[in-house]
Order: C-alpha cells, then structure tokens, then sequence
C-alpha cells in the first residue's frame, strides 16, 4: 500500500524513480517470523472477536476504522524517513488533505465543544481520524489552535466562533499535526507558532522548553516534553485553577484513549519516562488525543487484559458512539489509568502475562520498559477485527 501511494506522489517525476521507491519500501516491509507470545495472544482472541460487523447504513457508516491511509502506519523505517524528511511527505499529506476533505465535508466524527466557566474546547474533526483543537477563552475572544492540520477546517471554526487566533501549539512535526501552520499563520498575522526547536516543527515562531509557559487571556497553557513518538514531541496543559475548571491535556501521538504513539525517534526508556510524566497529573485532568483510536486500542487492551472490566464498560460506551460517528474524546485521566495498557506496566497482572521473565535485570524501571516495548511490538501486530 506504501509503495503505491509513494509512486503516486511521484507521478511526473519518471518511473523509474518509482521504481527505485517501491523497492526501497518492499524491503523495509518485509514479513518477519511472528514471536510465539504474538501467536499465543492472538490464539486466545475469542471467536466473537473476529466476526465482521453488520453493515451501518450510509449515515452511520463508520469510515475511520479503514486505518489504510494513516502515514503512521506500520510500513518500515524507509516511508517513515522519506515522510518526515523529504519533499514526499509533504506531497502524501496534501494528498491526505484533498480525500478527507471529499469523503468527510463535514468531518470524520461529530464532536461537542466543552464549556467551563468562560473557557471553551472545541475538538475540531480532520482529515480520517486526527484532531485539532480550538482552546478559546470566551471572555477575550482569544482562540489557540492545537495541531491545526487542516486549515481550512480550523479556519471556518475561528469564524463561526467569531474569535481572534493568536497561537498554534504545535505537538510535532508530522504533516498530520503541523500542516495547517503555513497557511494559518499567514492568514493571522499576530499568531505565533509555538513548539519543540528539537522537532523541525514547520513555521516555528516561538521555541518551547519543558515546563515553559503560554499565557493567552486567562488561558495558562504549560508545554511537558514528552520525547519517544518524536525527539521533539510536547503535550500542553491547560490549568484549570484559573478558570475554576478541571485542567485538560492535549496529548498529541503520545497518549490516546487507551493507547500510545509509536516509539519512532525514542526507545522504551525514553516513552516510559514521558509517559510516567501524564502520570503525573490528576486523574480529573481531561485527556484530548491527536487521533481517534478509540475502538481499534480498546480491543487490543482486551486481548492483553481480557478479564478487565473497566475496559469492558469503557467499549461498550465507545461503540455506541461510533455507531453514530460521534467522537470519543475527552476520557480523563483517571480513567486511562483503569483500562490503557501502556499506563499500566506497573500492574502485576500485566507482568505476569507479558513481562521480561527469566533473566530480568530486577529493576523496576527496566522491566516495565521491557514491559512497554512488548506492549508496543503486539499493538503494531494487532489488527482489530
């Protein structure tokens, strides 16, 4: 699939070169001999797990679960380089752009704004299955835009809110997140670009640290470094305290309803430690994911946790709501805790099934980073049904 959407890009460029990039991707695509604990695991999936769903009428058709056109997929080191680095993933992201906005006119999921005491957060829909965000303090007027990769979605939301932007906080460089920063910051002539110097983030204005502050109206915004998905990668807090509200985070590829990033530019120690700095916080704090993963990570938390009853409830809610094509976010932070696996490397029932075993160095850490990169190995394997 890779290779064909690449060679696509380079239409006009000569066959050759296509040529030359399907093999580039055949190899780094290469099967691999499966593990025995993959095959154990998918062994005991229950039957019911692999059963088809009945067809949805056009209206509740459920599209975002078709994972194909996702650059993140798992395709090999080689796209994932030419993605991030070169002329081509920009070409493959405008390409994303111009299907999502013919099959989604009006966004691959129904959301609803969240109000607190004159703050508002307003999901924004994009492309097959990313989020934006608009965070708006309704007294100012003020709107910051979160991984704004569409921009004309992201534009027509300022205007019917009737806001001023004035700030993009950027979580990483991939197209599917910064992509809306050209045009946007353009069109708004005060908007700053915030983000990592360590990233490449696109249109960078204004370069954040850890623990650096965005004030914005009454908005006080605290960017986390949270490296592993990328080298560069940031999460942003906003403060409740100020606005009397419970405090929201928006986690970008690090953590989603019940899942995590991939680790492309880190290793396991380095995504453990990042997310044991969402740990941190509280469990009222209202999580705000880059993607909607929800269903397809939910299922996967049962094949490693299938006794987990939290993880039960949680499914039969998030079904629910995509039979209606209605967004999942946000889940809290308390929450997660309770079901996403990648939260949970310190749980003796998740060790037990999937830990280091023998010869374990016996340092915590350590092994719940074993414990985190197994987990991240089955996901990349695991298709759900």
């Amino acid at each position: 699939m890779a290779a064909v959407v690449a060679a696509t890009a380079l239409k006009g460029r000569g066959a050759r070169n296509a040529r030359v990039l399907r093999g580039i991707l055949a190899g780094a695509t290469a099967n691999k001999a499966s593990h025995n604990r993959i095959r154990a695991l998918q062994s005991h999936s229950s039957p019911e797990g692999k059963e088809e769903p009945e067809p949805l009428s056009p209206e509740l058709e459920y599209i975002p679960r078709r994972r194909g056109k996702n650059p993140m997929k798992a395709v090999g080191l080689a796209w994932y380089s030419l993605y991030t680095r070169t002329w081509l993933g920009y070409l493959f992201y405008r390409q994303q752009l111009r299907r999502a906005r013919n099959r989604y006119p009006k966004g691959h999921s129904k959301t609803q704004p969240r109000l607190f005491n004159g703050v508002k957060v307003l999901p924004i829909p994009v492309l097959s299955d990313n989020y934006s965000y608009l965070i708006i303090d309704t007294q100012a007027q003020l709107a910051v835009a979160v991984d704004p990769s569409d921009p004309r979605a992201v534009q027509a939301s300022i205007e019917k809110e009737g806001v001023t932007l004035v700030a993009i906080l950027c979580t990483h460089k991939h197209w599917d997140h910064s992509g809306g920063n050209r045009d946007l910051s353009r069109r708004h002539r005060d908007c700053r670009v915030y983000g990592s110097p360590q990233d490449g983030i696109p249109y960078l204005t204004h370069p954040l640290c850890h623990q650096d502050v965005v004030s914005v109206g009454r908005l006080q915004i605290r960017a986390l470094a949270t490296p592993g998905h990328t080298q560069g990668h940031l999460v942003y807090l906003l403060d409740g305290e100020p606005y009397k509200g419970p405090s929201c985070l928006f986690s970008g590829d690090l953590l989603f309803l019940s899942g995590c990033g991939r680790t492309f530019e880190g290793n396991a120690e380095t995504m453990l430690s990042s997310l044991d700095t969402v740990l941190g916080l509280g469990d009222d704090t209202l999580l705000w994911p880059g993607h909607e993963y929800a269903e397809e990570n939910l299922g996967f938390a049962g094949v490693v946790e299938p006794e987990n009853l939290a993880r039960e409830r949680k499914m039969q809610w998030v079904q629910r709501q995509r039979m209606e094509r209605k967004g999942t976010c946000p889940s809290t932070l308390g929450e997660e805790r309770s079901y996403n696996p990648f939260l949970r490397t310190h749980c003796l029932e998740l060790q037990e099934a999937l830990g280091p075993g023998p010869g374990s160095t016996g340092d915590d850490d350590c092994s719940r980073a074993q414990l985190l990169e197994e987990l991240r190995r089955l996901k990349d394997m695991h298709k759900s049904k």
